[in-house]
């Protein structure tokens, strides 16, 4: 469909990716990752025929036709919701229009056996096939469920575009993309806007798409349900696997290992030919042998390594200062602006150590709750009352705007530090990968992601005993998400954040709070349990929504029987999750005695015979306790499973 070939793109005689080559087939799914900056974007610009390339080509085969969403655009501010979604339908109007020429034309033709008759009827026949195909039929419908899908509500159809937000705006350009039907996506980061529902819609509606998709993301979780094939830039090179992003980063791993164990023996044989050379080079005895390994190390074939970049976010949490148990205590809160009513009702205590995720569709009240947690916004209903010697740090979504464009990267720091700390700002700094000149650079020249980073840096120069983090890993890369998460992982104070990041909130909270229809519903588990329960739900929604249908007498035994077999089946899955519980259960008590075991010869290494300095030691205790830790995970996902399935059963009994 789609070839790139030797493709180089040079900003000032420096390559960004040099003689690249990429072919996009039919039905591709392909994530396209690597750092911020290796070139990700400038690539789909070249394919889209959005930015020339320095040199190379792109080949569009046939009729092969592209949709393109870059991270930023301007939205049209002059329609309504509808009639600007609408305007995607443009080749279905006018092949409407073509169709009734045509279908005029043939009917006052005579002339059957001409060859101009026979093209009038190939051209009908080609015209009304991709009017089909773009849903010209039922377009009305398509657009309903774009829309609907993408999170917007009916009651927003008749809206002027001008009425919303710039996230609200990307989706509405997003949903004409989808209408068109290309024969390719090109997507920058289509999540960024979405929300998690939003997202797993996406999701539903690329892996049963007809044509080939390309897209960036740095949502692990989207990448693995959408994409069969992983292409990776790094430093100027591209690589391809054909696997999903997990499997790929495992791929990655084994294929840098085998590269460097085979560069690692070729330097150690050319180190020793290159000493012989020296010692033997003038003695004439040994002169024949110095001159063929000469030759032998000219024709050698060099073995080059690709260099790994190994720069990524390295920050850790300052510890948390002791607190009251009641971190906040949320009654009756509710936050209105003016006519519009964000959410009511909102009713529960945040304790000491808990760790929440606020989740829900945009504009539901997720951020305006942030900020009233932490007394940028008071509550128009109800309270929010915050404990003893608690003390918030803040990421606000816009953190990084918030910042002085005209300040360095070290200054920002330095007008904020205080005391002894401000004798480590550079290693601070360093620890976020504003290394040498970056810190002398100012705010206003860095890209999202830095500034990103220079915030979160920002928030870290005083320990705090909550923390509120809105969005925290918008324009990360995936490794700075991780290391984060990490981070997130080892702080010992109260976490409440919002995210739409499915990879990123697994393991990180243990409750999840729900903005939905202008109320907040809590969930007690992490958020595949959520979404499992929210799935749940949906279909009790819509089930609810449906009127009964008034069954004869006959049919009941038959729904009876039906009902029976459901039951059966879901009592074996019961069954079968119950021996998988059991199984992880026998699995971490093994683990837990051979990590007890290891504590105790750890403690005496002497009396165990056990030498410290030999790293390989620790290395397996460690790995041993990613083990345990692994299995507890899927103990609980486990268990969060069983107890849908056993809720699941109590209804139909």
């Amino acid at each position: 469909m789609i070839s790139v070939d030797n493709l180089t793109v040079s900003f000032g005689g420096w390559d960004l990716f040099k003689d690249i080559s990429l072919l996009v087939n039919p039905k591709d799914r392909i994530g396209l990752v690597g750092k911020n900056g290796a070139g990700k974007s400038t690539l789909l610009k070249v394919i889209a025929g959005e930015q020339p390339a320095t040199s190379g080509t792109v080949t569009r085969s046939g009729d092969v036709t592209v949709g393109y969403l870059p991270q930023q655009m301007k939205v049209a501010d002059t329609t309504s919701l509808v009639e600007e979604t609408a305007g995607a339908f443009t080749e279905v109007i006018a092949l409407e229009r073509e169709i009734a020429e045509l279908t005029d034309e043939i009917a006052v033709r005579t002339d059957y056996e001409s060859a101009d008759y026979e093209k009038l009827l190939h051209r009908l026949n080609d015209a009304t096939d991709r009017y089909h195909i773009l849903g010209g039929d039922n377009r009305e419908a398509e657009i309903e469920k774009t829309l609907l899908g993408l999170g917007f509500r009916r009651s927003d159809f008749d809206r002027p575009t001008s009425e919303f937000s710039g996230g609200w705006r990307m989706r509405i350009e997003l949903a004409k993309l989808l209408l068109r039907r290309p024969s390719v996506f090109l997507l920058d980061e289509p999540t960024n806007h979405l929300d998690i529902e939003s997202i797993q819609w996406l999701e539903g509606y690329l892996k049963e798409y007809n044509g080939a998709v390309v897209l960036i993301s740095h949502d692990r979780a989207f990448l693995d349900n959408v994409t069969n094939r992983t292409v990776e830039i790094m430093l100027g090179k591209l690589y391809d696997y054909k696997v999903p992003y997990s499997r790929y980063v495992e791929l990655r791993r084994e294929r840098r290992q085998q590269q460097m164990a085979a560069y690692e023996n070729q330097q150690r044989m050319i180190e020793k030919t290159e000493e012989f050379i020296e010692k033997f080079r003038y003695k004439p005895t040994k002169s024949n042998q110095v001159q063929s390994r000469i030759k032998q190390l000219e024709k050698l074939d060099r073995i080059e390594v690709d260099e790994e970049d190994l720069s990524a976010l390295s920050i850790k949490f300052p510890p948390a200062p002791r607190s009251g148990q009641i971190v906040a205590e949320v009654k009756g809160a509710g936050m209105s602006f003016g006519e519009k009513h964000v959410f009511s009702g909102a009713e529960f205590t945040i304790e000491k150590g808990d760790r929440i995720a606020l989740v829900g569709r945009n504009g539901e009240g997720k951020t305006t709750f942030a900020r009233m947690l932490v007394g940028e916004l008071r509550p128009t209903e109800g309270s929010i009352r915050v404990g003893v010697n608690v003390n918030t740090g803040y990421y606000a979504q816009n953190q990084d705007d918030l910042m002085n464009g005209d300040f360095t990267v070290y200054d920002t720091l330095d007008r904020v530090a205080v005391g002894d700390i401000r004798t480590r700002l550079r290693d601070i700094l360093g620890a976020f990968l504003f290394r040498g000149e970056d810190i002398d650079k100012k705010v206003k020249v860095l890209s999202g992601g830095e500034r990103s980073r220079l915030a979160m840096a920002r928030m870290m120069l005083e320990p705090h005993n909550l923390l509120v983090l809105d969005e925290p890993t918008n324009h990360m890369d995936m490794r700075s998400k991780d290391i984060l998460k990490n981070a997130l992982l080892k702080y010992d104070g109260t976490l409440v954040v919002v995210s739409h990041d499915r990879e990123f909130l697994d393991g990180l909270v243990d409750k999840v709070y729900e903005f939905r229809d202008g109320g907040v519903k809590e969930y007690l588990g992490g958020i595949w349990y959520f979404l499992e329960k929210r799935r749940v739900e949906s279909m009790r929604e819509i089930e609810a929504r449906q009127p009964a249908a008034s069954a004869p007498a006959a049919a009941k035994p038959e729904k009876k029987k039906v009902d029976y077999q459901q039951k059966k089946e879901l009592e074996r899955t019961i069954r079968k999750t119950q021996g998988a519980v059991a199984a992880v259960e026998q699995r971490i008590t093994g683990l837990e005695a051979e990590v007890a075991e290891w504590d105790k010869r750890l403690a005496d290494p002497a009396a165990h015979g056990i030498d410290l300095s030999d790293g390989s030691v620790f290395g397996e205790y460690n790995a041993l306790k990613e083990r345990l830790a692994y299995e507890v995970h899927e103990w609980e996902k486990l268990g969060y499973e069983l107890e849908l399935l056993e809720d699941r059963l109590k209804e139909m009994l």
